[in-house]
């Protein structure tokens, strides 16, 4: 039988640390936790090298007497609780007294600190869970911290932080989230030696989302204030037409504590329901106030995830508080008329229905240059390649249209230059049956006979398949540079996931760069793309970084190359004219492979004409 040893305090106390500290982002939880709960009216955190080297948090709270101070880095040691009893009604964000210790066990820890009342300040040093200094200080009231170098002393751990960047953006979402949860609290971010947030303070949650997360997010936020069985659901939510495409920008939070909260999340969605389209979620900042024995937060070390004595109440606060929110708040969405940035979209020979006989040819050689460039495949001569990529910068929103000398009706009748193509590779011709376009249902399903069958086909899914098999086919995607860039406000999470994969959506024809201050701005993207579409494929591709399962980079290319093929294809409802039509039905039955759309539906529904004849009893 192996011996039983009695593990050296050294040893336990790195073991303590790895429940809690976790990144530098957990360490500045915990110590900003212990700021608002010090009665803190103005907190500052500083971060260098994204908090894996230095970490300072300063606040102007109570303080720590000098005769309390060597208690402040011994297990299980807090002024929060005094008796088991007391774990019934937690009110404090921090309790559990592990927090400092863990964090002294593996870093470089400097506090300085004088409690109300006192003349002189105390500074405390300590590292690796070793007392190395303590004396007096000259310092203002309250607390500040500095932890250096964490993990220096478990090299192991450190390899599993993440770049610099990455960590530093999540310790902005702690900041962010601590911000929205507390604004009668002044917050001050610095990054760097930059400052990148500062929150008024003045107790209104309206401003300080706007000082967190721009003026797009918090233009499209509403009121809630809804009380019921004597609890009260209190914060912000997002109207209808102001949904996203992740659930990234849903905040809750139970008496100011962020939690991990799936019953108020379906709460929350319940009640847009039927007032969003299907695939996009409500954003909220939404906190709980109840009573504290009513909720358990003594669940996990990191105090994110809570139990309730009972989850319908939670459910119904939830849903009729934002319900009501709401219906009172929402308002008719108001019509915008910008300028067109870039004229030349792919939907104009789709939608230009002039059946003069000159506007028809136009069309005509719009729709046959069009195909044409849409089934021309990538020739891998780098030299070629480079060409032909500078020369589509210079062309920029141009890079598509082709030269053609249209009629006098047509406003942009000034001849463009000509980009120049890759001449396609030679690939073995498919035979195409005969067939007839009969005609269009419900401009969406292009109806062809085919010897004895009729086809239904899905114009937009079809489409959508052929963009996608070409994206996935070429070499490198054709890009477009954008007249006007695109900037993103993203959540901390899709932010930090966005710039960790800025090389993948590159190789997919997005040139995205860093704005800072969880923004990114796309510079170009692929040239089969809109404009208009960039912002929410941006949202809905880091929405799905963040949710995958894998780091396969093929699979995250896939994802983008999804959302890029349908919003490149024509939709439904859009107008394809009879020549548009033949193109069209050409190109599909040259591609024998295309079966489905990349999300799994069919592009084609066979229907014979013995089926048919036997529906209006002609078979017998």
């Amino acid at each position: 039988m192996p011996q039983i040893n009695i593990l050296p305090k050294e040893v336990y106390q790195l073991i303590a640390a790895g429940e809690v500290v976790e990144r530098p982002s957990s360490i500045v939880k915990e110590m900003v936790e212990n700021s608002v709960d010090a009665g803190a009216k103005n907190i500052t955190v500083e971060i260098k090298n994204g908090g894996t080297t230095y970490i300072r948090i300063t606040d102007d709270g109570c303080g720590i007497k000098r005769s309390e101070i060597k208690k402040v880095f011994l297990p299980h040691a807090t002024s929060k609780i005094k008796t088991g009893e007391d774990l019934n009604s937690i009110e404090t964000l921090g309790f559990r007294g592990e927090a400092m210790a863990s964090i002294a066990a593996v870093a470089k820890v400097e506090l300085l600190s004088r409690a109300q009342g006192e003349e002189l300040g105390t500074r405390c040093e300590i590292a690796g869970g070793e007392e190395l200094d303590l004396s007096d200080a000259g310092c203002p009231e309250g607390t500040t911290i500095v932890v250096r170098d964490i993990f220096f002393n478990t090299p192991a751990r450190m390899k599993f932080l993440k770049k610099d960047v990455t960590e530093g953006n999540a310790v902005s979402g702690i900041i962010d989230r601590m911000a929205i949860s507390h604004p009668e609290i002044s917050f001050r971010f610095i990054r760097d030696g930059k400052q990148t947030l500062i929150t008024s303070g003045n107790g209104e949650l309206e401003s300080t989302a706007y000082s967190v997360f721009g003026k797009e997010f918090s233009s499209s936020l509403v009121k809630v204030d809804y009380s019921i069985n004597n609890m009260r659901v209190s914060g912000l939510v997002t109207k209808p037409t102001g949904a996203r495409k992740s659930r990234a920008m849903q905040f809750f939070f139970i008496n100011n504590r962020l939690v991990k909260c799936q019953t108020a999340m379906a709460a929350l969605e319940q009640a847009y329901k039927n007032s969003i389209m299907v695939g996009r979620f409500p954003g909220c900042i939404l906190n709980i106030e109840c009573d504290s024995s009513f909720v358990d937060v003594n669940v996990h070390p990191a105090k994110i995830e809570v139990r309730f004595a009972n989850e319908r109440p939670v459910f119904e606060l939830v849903y009729y508080g934002v319900k009501s929110a709401i219906e009172a708040g929402d308002t008719t969405k108001q019509a915008k008329f910008n300028e067109n940035k870039n004229p030349f979209k792919k939907q104009d020979f789709f939608k230009v229905q002039d059946d003069e006989p000159e506007q028809i040819e136009f069309r005509q050689k719009k729709a046959e240059r069009f195909w044409q460039v849409a089934s021309a495949p990538v020739k891998d001569d780098k030299d070629e390649i480079e060409a032909y990529h500078a020369n589509l910068k210079n062309l920029a929103a141009v890079s598509e249209e082709i030269t053609v000398a249209a009629p006098k009706t047509d406003i942009y009748n000034t001849p463009k230059p000509q980009p120049v193509t890759p001449e396609p590779k030679a690939e073995p011709e498919v035979e195409i049956p005969d067939f007839k376009v009969v005609g269009e249902a419900f401009k969406t399903y292009i109806l062809v006979e085919i010897d004895n069958d009729l086809y239904y086909i899905d114009k937009h899914a079809a489409h959508e398949r052929m963009n996608f098999e070409k994206l996935k086919a070429s070499t490198r995607i054709n890009s477009q540079v954008l007249l006007a860039p695109v900037t993103v406000k993203l959540s901390s999470e899709e932010y930090s996931a966005v710039c960790d994969n800025t090389e993948l959506y590159a190789k997919c024809g997005f040139l995205v760069e860093d704005f800072g201050s969880s923004t990114v701005i796309v510079r170009e993207c692929p040239s089969m793309l809109d404009g208009e579409d960039i912002e929410d494929l941006i949202v809905e591709t880091a929405g799905l970084l963040l949710d995958g399962k894998t780091d396969i980079t093929p699979e995250k290319m896939d994802w983008i190359f999804h959302s890029t093929s349908c919003r490149a294809a024509v939709k439904a409802g859009d107008y394809t004219s009879p020549y548009e039509r033949e193109l069209f039905v050409k190109k599909l039955l040259s591609m024998p492979e295309i079966r489905y759309c990349p999300h799994g539906r069919p592009v084609m529904i066979k229907m014979s004409k013995y089926d048919i004849e036997k529906q209006f009893g002609r078979q017998g």
